[in-house]
């Protein structure tokens, strides 16, 4: 650990030594720390010093304070930036997120009010040493998430606290201590005090990880998946017909579903899983023939995914996305039926990959009926050679030129155009005019 490993490291370390010829002690802290003792290279490096600073400030031509209350500087050095943060003690929290005040302290002090252990180690870069006072390094050896001091104190301070531990045993695949995962149990309920941005970040590093069924069940057995997303709750215990899902419950589906998933998704393909059935428990019914229904399911789904991602401030596009992808979910039983040109619109949507992924998990968790996923793969090849939707023959220019009278109508008669070169009947720009002039009387033309 003693020679940087690439300009990030080098860069940071050039930061500790000009702290150390100004005659203070700096150290590389928190999760950059974790990471390069488990040989990883890390996303960022934080700084942490004894500088006060005013003093980081004075010694660094290009800074900018982000957090000066909480002793933060940011000091750029090259092209990279890093948060070089004086060491401190917390004062009281009250809204369970950011202390009221900060002191300044000793190195000791300020590893004491951290996280988890894995986070609370320093690394001296010049000496190439590990300064742990809160027994990481063990922890981290030992695969365990362990709150620093008292778990339920922590989690008191900074409500986050309690999902960070669920991200980390997902993400790093550790263990949860035992005391640690019982105050994760005792305080899942106060998430809720904490902003939605936050949450939904952590949600995201969750579910986007390889390891993301093991972040269900943890987030399930905690009780953080009721308090967060209690849709998804919703699904325990909703039967499904046993022809079709011999596999159980909607919940049950749902997470075998994330099973079946490659280790890299986007994130919209992982959410209309999660999402896709959520329609299911308030659509649930019985028919005459005491069949399972659940009519309307997509459609309820789609306002209900809406609706979450809304409540945890996803953006536009990412919403867009994925309730497209839970509207259309069910529309995938009718494609060997579809017309040529309905299946090119249809796969020529954007989501449609994502769509196509969704679809194969949906049959492969459930009854393994692989048929139209394996029709929509040939359709995928026997297209792949020119584009799915090409240029169109005709516009709207070509029909006032042969007389039409513009308006709603024009729509109704381009799309009557595409839908026969969609389907090879139309190959040129001659025949769709000809075809035009045939199909469309003096009725369509000016007075």
């Amino acid at each position: 650990m003693t020679t940087p490993e690439n300009e990030m490291e080098a860069a940071a370390h050039n930061v500790v030594r000009r702290l150390r010829a100004a005659g203070h002690v700096a150290y590389y802290a928190g999760g950059s720390v974790r990471d390069l003792l488990r040989g990883q290279v890390p996303k960022d490096i934080d700084v942490a010093t004894n500088a006060r600073p005013e003093d980081v400030q004075k010694i660094f031509a290009r800074t900018y304070a982000v957090g000066a209350h909480f002793g933060v500087i940011v000091v750029l050095e090259n092209e990279f930036q890093f948060e070089v943060a004086t060491f401190r003690s917390d004062g009281a929290y009250l809204d369970g997120r950011r202390p009221v005040e900060v002191h300044f302290a000793s190195a000791e002090e300020d590893a004491a009010r951290r996280d988890f252990t894995i986070n609370g180690m320093f690394f001296d870069p010049e000496a190439g040493e590990v300064i742990d006072f809160v027994n990481g390094r063990t922890d981290l050896e030992a695969r365990l998430i362990r709150a620093i001091g008292d778990p339920v104190q922590r989690f008191t301070e900074d409500r986050l606290r309690i999902l960070r531990a669920i991200r980390f045993a997902t993400v790093l695949d550790f263990e949860i201590d035992p005391s640690t995962w019982d105050a994760v149990v005792a305080q899942a309920s106060s998430i809720k005090e904490i902003s939605a941005e936050r949450i939904r970040e952590e949600l995201i590093r969750i579910f986007m990880s390889p390891a993301r069924v093991r972040g269900w069940d943890l987030l399930d057995a905690s009780g953080l998946m009721g308090a967060i997303l209690p849709e998804l709750e919703e699904m325990k215990g909703c039967e499904q017909p046993p022809q079709f899902h011999p596999e159980g419950d909607v919940f049950k589906h749902t997470r075998i579903m994330l099973q079946l998933l490659p280790k890299e998704v986007s994130l919209p393909l992982v959410l209309s899983v999660l999402f896709h059935d959520i329609g299911k428990p308030p659509t649930s019914s019985v028919d005459e023939n005491g069949r399972i229904r659940f009519n309307g399911h997509d459609r309820v789904g789609a306002e209900m995914t809406e609706a979450i991602m809304q409540r945890l401030r996803f953006s536009r596009a990412e919403i867009d996305a994925t309730v497209e992808a839970v509207r259309q979910h069910m529309v995938f039983k009718d494609v060997p039926n579809m017309r040529v040109a309905k299946l090119k619109r249809f796969m020529a949507r954007p989501t449609f990959v994502d769509e196509l992924e969704l679809h194969r998990v949906d049959c492969a968790s459930s009854h393994g009926m692989m048929d139209n996923y394996a029709f929509l793969r040939q359709k995928q090849e026997e297209f792949a050679n020119e584009p799915i939707i090409p240029p169109p023959l005709v516009r709207g220019d070509d029909l006032i030129a042969l007389g039409l009278r513009p308006g709603p109508r024009f729509g109704e008669i381009l799309e009557a155009v595409e839908t026969r070169q969609l389907e090879g009947a139309l190959t040129s720009r001659e025949e769709a005019l000809e075809w035009v002039k045939e199909e469309f009387s003096a009725t369509d033309k000016h007075g």
